[in-house]
């Protein structure tokens, strides 16, 4: 049975800078902000000030589709916050548009039991605005759910 996420009182927040900026903003206009070079055209990620493929510096931040699959995941039962009781997910995600750019992120409104590695996921934004800190939309997961067929739904003839 699937668990249904409920926002914690409290996270740990990131202090953007420098060339992740846009990576913990882009959530505030609903879009996963991820490095590409326009050199070689691949995406990379964490975000840095050079390609690591080509070595050029001509690199800027994109919007991706924020869909992927689960490359790995990790079941936590350790109550390391007393707001995110355990168990949660810790998923890589490989992003759709190239499946070696991963991400690590938490997925929710799922059974930790029914996890699988290829699950499809996508992400939604979790907004922060901590007291004297950075204003930030963190970058969750939860399942894609599953596409319904017209002609397999019950009552409808095909």
């Amino acid at each position: 049975m699937a668990q249904t996420y409920t926002r914690p009182d409290f996270r740990l927040t990131p202090t953007p800078e420098g060339d992740d900026v846009a990576f913990w903003t882009g959530g505030e206009d609903d879009r996963l902000m991820v490095h590409r070079c326009r050199s070689c055209e691949q995406y990379f990620h964490p975000p840095a000030p050079a390609c690591f493929r080509c070595r050029s510096r001509d690199v800027a931040s994109e919007p991706v589709s924020g869909r992927g699959r689960v490359a790995t995941f990790t079941v936590n039962r350790q109550p390391w916050l007393p707001t995110l009781p355990p168990p949660y997910v810790i998923v890589l995600v490989e992003l759709e548009e190239q499946p070696d750019v991963r991400i690590f992120s938490q997925l929710v409104d799922v059974d930790p039991a029914e996890v699988r590695i290829g699950d499809e996921v996508e992400v939604f934004f979790e907004h922060w605005a901590p007291e004297g800190g950075t204003e930030v939309w963190l970058p969750l997961f939860r399942p894609v759910p599953p596409s319904v067929d017209a002609a397999t739904v019950p009552g409808e003839e095909a």
